[in-house]
């Protein structure tokens, strides 16, 4: 790759890596990592939910036996009661419900003597987590949530219950993903979620959740206690009965021993005193909340955590793909590249996939693949430009000059061809039209040029046959070469061949020519292998692709010294060639410009078990 080019290289796919790097850093693309990790969520969602689990809905037939909401609160007590039948008691009963106003005064009374025989209930608390005048949420790694306002149940109520928020936790795209385990009262004091606080009363060991954090850094508010929810579980997973039929005595009471109850509003349209009931979640577009508090405490009675890639892990795994994939596209054909990053994006996606469902591991995948398609398409997009100019100097140069599968081969290996050249072992071909002197003072210049393009249209088409690069034509004389550019197995052979061809090729037209204009006209042919610098020579302005040497002009000379439709070969040629032609006997003969005579030999035909 030439400078200009790799320096354009190495800039544009620095630059598009730090871009890459950049946007990670932004979360730009932070819609499209929820959706990966809701897909996650759904694909992996175990749908068995814990079995002390059980949901009292207020559901449709609720609000038509009983009346409409809200209900008298002395109700509640009745359903306290009914579900705490001696030796089937259960650990938890959390109310989704705040009962943060009076109502009836008896019906209140009624209501909190029943909270104070039971001591396993939990009233909801709804605390403000933004300042009232700029709305700002007060947020620290190293501390609780601090709220600034918190709403308790009714004192009346409160006063003999556990009291647990049931803030919730919306994203930036509005799905409910995290919870606050905990929260941090003005007064200092430290409100459980009521979720943890019904599992913490169930017996769980929640050792491991005192100071959990998700290690995430995204745009969402992050603070000590901040858990993301790992969803299990949609509306029908779990046992869910209706509250009618609990205070109708038509659950049996065993429903309920040692179990964590939630009660909450699941009827259409109905939010109650607790405002909006539902939420988006990654399992359900909308899920009634008393499902996400019992997927939370499901959640921490088995243990689980969803556990986040640390950036640096996921930042050197971006920039090693970027690097491969930047690296790939040069070194393979396209074809393949193209196999292996689909094959790459397949196989991130099935590994990520694979660690969130055993292991509840959770590794962007958007910006991983984001930099192999980018890398990919940039560098095949590049490469296949370069290809593309490649190409067409390549048939500029040579098209005219060496077979199309010569020009093919030397385009898929790449060659890259510049100005200045190489020292190679080839075979020179010289050959001269002889008698075309006096044949062109006979005709006009438009008839010289037609018989000149007839006869090297026929010389040239032999040489392509034989894998031969025309190198010049020179008036009536022309200089063909063998194993230049690409390598040409058995060099000396192919030109041997040649020459011999267009001799053969050459007595129609003699004939034809001496005919119509009485005048004989013959090739005289010089053949030579040796050493010459090879390449394209002259300037950036204008470059021929020949050979030089002296080998060039051993060549030249043999040919000079051959007779009307002689073929003439040194004896490099000879040695390589006998076992496939006739020769004559050799004779040593001194040449103008050489001190030293050359052994030469005349070709006189082709042995009849040659291949060509």
């Amino acid at each position: 790759m030439k400078a200009p080019i790799r320096n354009t290289f190495i800039i544009v796919n620095l630059l598009l890596l730090i871009t890459i790097l950049l946007n990670y850093s932004l979360h730009t693309f932070q819609k499209l990592e929820s959706m990966m990790f809701d897909h996650n969520m759904k694909q992996t969602a175990t749908h068995d939910p814990d079995p002390h689990i059980v949901v009292i809905a207020i559901d449709d037939r609720s609000i038509q036996e009983l009346g409409m909401f809200p209900w008298d609160r002395s109700i509640y007590a009745s359903l306290l009661a009914t579900i705490n039948e001696p030796d089937f008691e259960p650990n938890a009963i959390a109310f989704d419900i705040v009962f943060s106003d009076p109502s009836q005064e008896d019906s209140d009374a009624i209501f909190a003597d029943a909270l104070a025989t039971y001591p396993n209930v939990i009233l909801p608390a709804v605390a403000s987590t933004t300042g009232d005048v700029f709305r700002t949420t007060t947020v620290s790694s190293d501390q609780y949530l601090q709220t600034y306002a918190v709403d308790y149940a009714y004192p009346l109520f409160s006063e003999h219950t556990e009291n647990a928020h049931i803030n919730r936790v919306v994203s930036h795209d509005g799905i409910i993903r995290q919870t606050w385990l905990k929260l941090q009262s003005p007064d200092g004091d430290v409100i459980p979620s009521l979720a943890y606080k019904a599992a913490e009363m169930a017996g769980a060991n929640l050792s491991q959740y005192e100071d959990w954090t998700d290690r995430k850094k995204t745009s969402d508010p992050i603070a000590k206690n901040t858990m993301t929810i790992d969803y299990n579980l949609v509306t029908e997973d779990f046992l869910t009965v209706s509250f009618v039929d609990v205070i109708y005595g038509e659950i049996p009471p065993e429903t309920f021993q040692d179990a964590i109850v939630f009660v909450g509003m699941t009827a259409t349209g109905l939010s109650g005193d607790s405002g909006q009931d539902s939420g988006p979640t990654p399992l359900a577009r909308d899920m009634k909340l008393v499902y996400v508090h019992a997927n939370i405490t499901n959640q921490l009675l088995q243990g689980s955590a969803i556990v986040f890639a640390p950036n640096a892990l996921e930042l050197a795994v971006i920039i090693i793909a970027f690097l491969l994939f930047t690296w790939l596209p040069w070194r393979f054909r396209n074809q393949y590249t193209f196999i292996v990053a689909v094959s790459s994006i397949i196989g991130i996606y099935m590994l990520q996939l694979y660690l969130f469902k055993q292991f509840n591991y959770q590794m962007s995948m958007v910006y991983l693949i984001a930099s192999i398609v980018i890398a990919y398409i940039f560098n095949v997009s590049l490469k296949s430009y370069k290809e593309q100019q490649q190409k067409n100097f390549v048939t500029r140069q040579f098209g005219r000059y060496i077979s199309p599968d010569l020009v093919k081969s030397i385009i898929d290996q790449g060659m890259d061809i510049q100005l200045g050249g190489i020292s190679k072992r080839i075979t020179i071909l010289f050959l001269d039209i002889r008698g075309f002197t006096a044949l062109s003072e006979k005709l006009t210049p438009t008839e010289v040029v037609d018989i000149l393009n007839t006869k090297f249209t026929m010389i040239t088409n032999t040489a392509l046959q034989f894998h031969g690069t025309i190198d010049k034509f020179i008036g009536d004389a022309a200089m063909i070469l063998f194993n230049a550019p690409l390598d040409v197995e058995e060099h000396e052979k192919m030109a041997v061949y040649t020459a011999y061809h267009i001799q053969q090729n050459m007595k129609p037209i003699r004939e034809e020519l001496l005919q119509k204009y009485g005048v004989e006209v013959a090739i005289g042919i010089g053949i030579h292998t040796g050493n010459v610098v090879i390449g394209n020579i002259g300037s950036y302005l204008r470059m021929d692709y020949t050979a030089i040497g002296d080998s060039v002009n051993i060549a030249s000379r043999i040919e000079s010294g051959t007779t009307a439709g002689q073929i003439l070969v040194s004896e490099e040629v000879y040695k390589q060639t006998s076992e496939h032609a006739i020769y004559g006997e050799g004779e040593q003969k001194l040449f103008k410009g050489k001190s030293q005579p050359i052994q030469i030999y005349e070709l006189l035909d082709l042995k009849k078990d040659s291949a060509k």
